[in-house]
């Protein structure tokens, strides 16, 4: 197919491994072993431990605290920004992925490039960059998730509108961003967007992989290449999934938002192109603010390499695992102010004409907002998740409404594994949109 061709070939080799994954994942993680006592017993736990160490972080007056282990070993989490800066970039080298954090994810990150460090990483970085940063690929990625929106998103939404249908929105929007992470990255259609909504076992056994991941340190030469087609495969469809998830949720919870966003989309053209999406800055500021909330990726665990110091006074030990925290910076009063729970758009803008509404936008430095992570690490692919989150709200908003079938009131249940869901789904009704 011409549209593919201008990248899946720098990837082409990749795609005999891709398909090899549904292999593999269905003989390492059966759906039989999901059944288990231990497996449901830390799903429950880690329910409560990301909100419980937020609120821990939350009354510290350091933003900053310590556990310990049954076996004495001491952990850090912290959401204080120059913690945050001094981990993540001005010593780097320092607080590395970590050997718990290696054997743990293993067996489904394997030495990808969210797993690693060193020259390894480097090396993955540098090649990952240079695809990122092409003129051709962010065009490549609007034509991808422009075919896959108005082929097969809102057709599929305007038939649940029609015949009064409760979707999983949830699962939609995995299906809608694993469909383009396969088409942009290898080339490959896997058709999860159909109307009959296919069963697809590899997506399956893929999310049970990433939750239980289990400790295994042997891997060939091969595994590495597939190693990388996992981490492509989880920044493209899992982070920017879970940010529409939580995003279009949250809209429904404050209409006045919504017609904010509205307003603003239905000024630009009907398909727009990347200037014009890059003009949705009121819809930019929201997303933003849904992703303050509920970060796609909640907290990040490094581990020492050497003794340290963090810059509020905290005593590092060589082998200490840090984890720092967007989840709980993200409710942070001291961060964000006496109206930190109010979902605000605003507080990303300035008024650039009161009387035209026209509005300018005032980002945050990484180091205070690490939902992209941060320093050289940060995220490769943020412009281009933006572009295809702010694609999918204009095509979606303008034409309908996301209504939750929830009661009023009920707040989802925030879950984190590798990065975040909302448990059981996001059951909708859709309907059709005449104002």
């Amino acid at each position: 197919m011409e549209l593919t061709a201008s990248f899946s070939l720098p990837l082409s080799l990749l795609l005999p491994l891709f398909f090899l994954l549904l292999a593999i994942f269905q003989q390492r993680f059966p759906l039989s072993s999901l059944k288990s006592a231990v497996y449901v017993a830390l799903v429950e736990d880690r329910k409560r431990w990301v909100q419980r160490t937020s609120d821990l972080i939350g009354l510290s007056p350091t933003a900053t605290y310590a556990t310990h282990s049954l076996f004495g070993k001491r952990r850090i989490l912290t959401g204080n920004p120059a913690n945050v800066q001094h981990i993540l970039k001005t010593r780097f080298t320092t607080y590395e992925k970590g050997y718990l954090f290696r054997g743990v994810f293993g067996e489904i990150l394997g030495d990808g490039i969210f797993n690693i460090d060193g020259d390894s990483w480097k090396f993955q970085r540098q090649v990952s960059s240079h695809e990122f940063n092409t003129k051709s690929l962010r065009k490549f990625v609007e034509t991808v998730v422009d075919m896959e929106l108005n082929d097969r998103l809102i057709p599929l939404l305007s038939e649940a509108a029609r015949k009064g249908t409760v979707l999983d929105m949830q699962d939609i929007l995995q299906r809608f961003a694993f469909d383009n992470i396969c088409k942009i990255a290898f080339g490959h259609d896997p058709a999860c967007l159909l109307p009959s909504l296919p069963e697809e076992k590899f997506t399956q056994a893929f999310d049970e992989a990433v939750q239980l991941s289990s400790q295994s340190s042997s891997h060939s030469d091969e595994e590495f290449v597939i190693d990388i087609v996992i981490s492509f495969i989880i920044a493209g469809r899992d982070t920017t999934s879970a940010a529409l998830t939580w995003y279009f949720w949250l809209l429904s919870r404050n209409p006045h938002v919504e017609n904010q966003v509205l307003r603003e989309i239905r000024e630009k053209s009907e398909t727009p192109i990347y200037e014009d999406v890059k003009d949705l800055v009121y819809t930019h500021a929201s997303l933003c603010e849904s992703m303050r909330f509920y970060p796609p990726v909640p907290l990040d665990t490094k581990e020492a390499t050497s003794d340290d110091i963090l810059p509020d006074g905290t005593v590092i030990k060589k082998g200490t695992r840090v984890t720092y925290h967007p989840y709980a910076m993200g409710r942070s009063e001291k961060i964000w102010g006496p109206d930190w729970a109010e979902f605000k758009p605003e507080r990303w803008l300035e008024k650039v004409d009161e009387a035209d509404r026209k509005w300018s936008f005032v980002g945050r430095d990484s180091f205070t907002y690490p939902v992209f992570q941060a320093g050289p690490r940060i995220c490769l692919g943020r412009e281009t998740a933006f572009l295809q989150m702010k694609r999918v709200v204009s095509g979606v908003l303008r034409r309908f409404r996301i209504v939750p079938v929830a009661e009023e009131g009920t707040e989802p249940v925030f879950l984190a594994y590798l990065t975040s869901k909302m448990e059981g789904g996001f059951p909708v009704r859709i309907e059709d949109r005449e104002d």
